[in-house]
């Protein structure tokens, strides 16, 4: 079954949590762009244009991205990679 994710404000406007319906990460999962990462999934969201950096734990992750880019923009590209990595 794939894991469904809600997504969660964060103070900070340039941060947005998804959280899991269940596990989907070993652990810490913590990368920025220009990372080396042997995780599918950190390469696949930070491949993505405008997203700087990513934290996750377990059943959620927090994608930060750029000042200039636009969360209508990223929201479809980062819940496809979600989607085919998590």
């Amino acid at each position: 079954m794939a894991v469904e994710f809600s997504i969660q404000p964060t103070p900070n406007p340039n941060a947005i949590k998804f959280d899991g319906s269940e596990k989907f990460l070993e652990g810490r999962l913590s990368a920025r762009v220009g990372d080396d990462s042997d995780s599918p999934l950190a390469k696949a969201l930070l491949s993505i244009d405008g997203v700087d950096s990513i934290f996750g734990f377990e059943n959620f992750i927090t994608v930060n991205k750029t000042n200039d880019s636009d969360w209508n923009e990223l929201m479809p590209e980062i819940q496809k990679a979600l989607e085919e990595n998590a």
